[in-house]
Formats: structure tokens, C-alpha cells, sequence
């Protein structure tokens, strides 16, 4: 893929673009929490999910496998900079949306978020930075008491996106089948021996 500066993204862009980026993510506490993040992000519609704070590959290797087995085309980096890849990507003319439990309520503000342009959810960790509530176009709560990231995540995602449908993940290697009892998988070499 051809890498295009941010203001050229932005401008040429047709399809919206939806990218969460993970704020402040600790290598020895937050393995697990920030690869139930992406995977989230990703089951809820995120085109990319960007990872800043100490360079891990671990939660990056993660969203790849995950989505060279169910499909999707999840787009996964890490940003060293990520306050400067903000201002530069607001600049561009990106929304910034800021998940925090300081915001506004997200039942309230959902509907007035427009995705007809790029738009970057932040997911911060224990510290974000106080001018991230300024550049923010959006600082949204899921409720004004402390919880998970990933729940925040989850809620806003499908309140705001509603079901991105299943034909999103089409081009995987295993499709779960959806079943009241029991583990149902297809396997695309089960696909093609039942064709053959």
C-alpha cells in the first residue's frame, strides 16, 4: 500500500476511515488489556488500530494473526508520537473523538458524531495528557465512573456504528457459525472439500 501523507489521506479519501488509537500502553501491565482492546476495535468496525506508549509487538502480532484467521482487513502500527500524529491528523481534518469517563454522555452525544471523514477514537491509559481534552472535537463518556477501557470501547462502538455485519470478515481462513448450543467453525479448506 502506498503511504500518503496525512493531508493528502484526508482530502483523496472516499470511504470514511475509523482509526482507535491506544494511548499510554505499559509493556508489563498492559499485554492483555490493549489485545482485548484492538480485537474489540476491530470486531466494532476500526480500520486500524494504533498503539503508542512503550513499543510492544505483542498486541500487534496479536490483531494481525486475528485477522489473517477471521478476516477483516485491520490495518495495526505503533506511533511513537502520538499527541503529534493527533494535531497533525485534526489539522488534516480527522475528528477526534476521546473516550474518558470525564466526558460528555455518550447517549447524548453519539448521535451528533458525523463519520463521513476520518475519525480517530483515543483510548487513553492511567495518564492522558491534559491537552488531548482540548483538541478533542468529542470527549465522551460511557459512564462517569470508573471502568474498562475495552467495555468504553465496545459501547461507544456499537452505539455510535451500530453492526458492521459479518460480510466485513469474509476473506478469513475460519468462520464461527452462529449456534444456540455448542462450537460450530467452518474452515476454508472444509469449504473447498465440500465444494470439490
Amino acid at each position: 500500500m502506498k503511504h500518503l501523507p496525512l493531508g493528502e489521506i484526508v482530502s483523496e479519501r472516499i470511504e470514511p476511515r475509523l482509526s482507535v488509537l491506544r494511548l499510554g500502553h505499559r509493556v508489563d501491565r498492559d499485554k492483555r488489556i490493549t489485545s482485548h482492546l484492538g480485537l474489540t476495535a476491530r470486531a466494532f468496525g476500526a480500520d486500524e488500530i494504533i498503539l503508542s506508549g512503550e513499543e510492544d509487538d505483542t498486541p500487534l502480532e496479536t490483531w494481525k494473526e486475528v485477522s489473517e484467521r477471521f478476516g477483516g482487513s485491520l490495518e495495526c502500527r505503533y506511533e511513537p508520537k502520538p499527541m503529534a500524529w493527533l494535531r497533525s491528523f485534526s489539522r488534516g481534518g480527522g475528528t477526534i473523538v476521546h473516550l474518558t469517563m470525564y466526558g460528555e454522555p455518550w447517549r447524548d452525544i453519539s448521535s451528533n458524531i458525523q463519520f463521513d471523514g476520518p475519525v480517530a477514537v483515543v483510548v487513553g491509559g492511567t495518564k492522558v495528557p491534559g491537552e488531548l481534552f482540548g483538541i478533542a472535537d468529542y470527549n465522551v463518556a460511557v459512564g462517569n465512573q470508573p471502568h474498562s477501557e475495552v467495555a468504553a470501547l465496545a459501547v461507544f462502538l456499537n452505539t455510535w456504528l451500530g453492526d458492521v455485519g459479518s460480510e466485513r470478515f469474509s476473506d478469513g481462513s475460519v468462520e464461527v457459525i452462529p449456534s444456540e448450543s455448542g462450537k460450530k467453525i467452518i474452515t476454508r479448506e472444509d469449504q473447498h472439500s465440500e465444494k470439490g
